[in-house]
């Protein structure tokens, strides 16, 4: 009698208990650490019941549901999948373009301080034209254009010239992207940073000969 009403008692409490815990899920797991922008693989992934106070919420519950989708950022092994660890391809692509409709990023070498021409800083471009061997007319050919990436060029980069030369990516209009690939097969570049704040404008255009 009492081992039959300690069974009972027992079970009552697993009853309990499950009522509380909610019913066992099944939620998607990482099997291994997945990269940012790293394909959800199958091999990667797992999955395991778990009670459902326990499970994240939106959590996937099986491979299928990831199929073609891409890790937003770096996930742990052993991580529940939830929507906010994942990205459509598409939206990665469109995430990593930092250029809004009708912008480009313009790739250019150019005679500059890579000490001062930094990521987030802000140039002017001027072009300076040869003319029978040496060195013509000097303009501005773009002003205030932002530095989205910047590095020291390497050796044999861009065009020759004297001094430091840096290899930058800049936020430009298509037309100034376009002018700029012409220029960087036919002319000097040289980028000139500008002062933070400074956004002042009304130089381009501005011409000097190859004396002045």
């Amino acid at each position: 009698l009492l081992g039959g009403l300690a069974a009972s008692d027992v079970a009552g409490r697993e009853a309990a208990l499950r009522d509380s815990l909610g019913a066992p899920v099944t939620v998607l797991v990482t099997r291994e650490e997945v990269g940012a922008g790293d394909p959800l693989d199958r091999a990667a992934l797992a999955v395991r019941q778990v009670p459902a106070r326990y499970a994240p919420d939106g959590a996937f519950a099986a491979r299928g549901d990831v199929a073609g989708l891409k890790a937003a950022v770096a996930i742990p092994a052993g991580l529940d999948v939830t929507p906010a660890l994942v990205a459509d391809p598409a939206e990665l692509a469109q995430a990593a373009v930092p250029v809004a409709p009708g912008e480009r990023v313009a790739e250019v070498v150019a005679l500059g301080s890579p000490s001062l021409v930094v990521r987030g800083s802000r140039v002017d471009v001027l072009v300076t034209r040869e003319a029978g061997g040496a060195r013509g007319e000097t303009s501005v050919a773009l002003e205030d254009a932002e530095v989205l990436a910047a590095a020291p060029a390497p050796e044999g980069a861009g065009q020759p010239g004297e001094g430091p030369r840096v290899a930058l990516s800049l936020r430009v209009k298509l037309r100034d992207a376009v002018y700029l690939a012409s220029a960087q097969s036919s002319a000097v570049l040289r980028v000139l940073p500008r002062a933070a704040g400074d956004r002042a404008r009304g130089a381009r255009g501005l011409r000097a000969g190859p004396s002045g």
